[in-house]
């Protein structure tokens, strides 16, 4: 089953973009995406420093 998720909040910290919104049972869930093309990444935290944590440290693997 597909996320059809609404974010807001959004910001970019290189080729990672970082949104919160609310989860299938109403939780705030903060996510991190890359969007480098072939890479892949992307995480659900409960805490938006987490998220903007993974954001900062990840390396794309693909170059």
């Amino acid at each position: 089953m597909t996320a059809n998720r609404r974010f807001r909040n959004v910001t970019r910290t290189g080729p990672v973009q970082v949104g919160t919104a609310y989860d299938d049972r109403g939780r705030e869930k903060h996510t991190a995406a890359c969007t480098a093309p072939r890479c892949g990444f992307s995480a659900d935290y409960d805490s938006r420093a987490a998220a903007e944590l993974a954001a900062r440290t990840h390396r794309c693997p693909v170059r």
